[in-house]
């Protein structure tokens, strides 16, 4: 999937950062999905023991993951930042302000920093919350719960503009937040 915003756009995340994020580990990911898609159609009728099998299907999670994560993450980049003032209140009404849900979210991206994760603003279709979740990798997503927001806070995602200081992503990060797409997701 192409980029949705021009990368030299951006405020904070520098075109080579983007560039080189969506190249090298967005579209490496999607390559790696269509090998394992293809071990997958050979392996199912192998008369390999059951357990290399799950070995491709747990990489098929793990690449599933990272495509679908990182599709949406870079669509909800190119905005301006402002949130709405719907979204606004509708983000106050479950976190008790929008400022509350702002600083949960940046708090747990600063909680992976220096390490590997995602931070999802989600939509819990079975309890009918909107949470911010914790995803220590590609494979783990709350049960029903709908993806609205994700930021990517694998070091590849800030450390070629930032090094460690992943605080500094995570203000540019949210001054390019595209909450026209937030909002359609809902």
């Amino acid at each position: 999937k192409a980029l949705p915003f021009n990368p030299p756009s951006l405020t904070g995340l520098s075109e080579k950062l983007i560039v080189s994020h969506w190249e090298n580990n967005y579209t490496g990911s999607v390559r790696a999905l269509n090998v394992v898609r293809g071990k997958l159609r050979d392996a199912v009728a192998s008369s390999d023991p059951p357990y290399l099998y799950t070995d491709y299907k747990r990489e098929h999670l793990v690449r599933t993951g990272s495509v679908v994560l990182h599709e949406l993450y870079f669509d909800n980049l190119g905005g301006d930042g402002k949130a709405p003032a719907d979204l606004r209140t509708r983000l106050a009404a479950a976190f008790g302000s929008f400022d509350a849900w702002e600083t949960e979210f940046r708090r747990i991206g600063a909680g992976l920093g220096g390490g590997s994760g995602w931070v999802v603003l989600g939509l819990n279709e079975h309890l009918g919350l909107l949470e911010n979740y914790w995803l220590a990798d590609h494979t783990s997503n709350p049960a029903f719960t709908k993806p609205l927001l994700v930021m990517d806070m694998y070091e590849h995602s800030y450390q070629m503009d930032y090094g460690a200081a992943a605080a500094k992503y995570i203000d540019a990060f949210m001054a390019n937040i595209n909450w026209e797409t937030v909002a359609r997701r809902i």
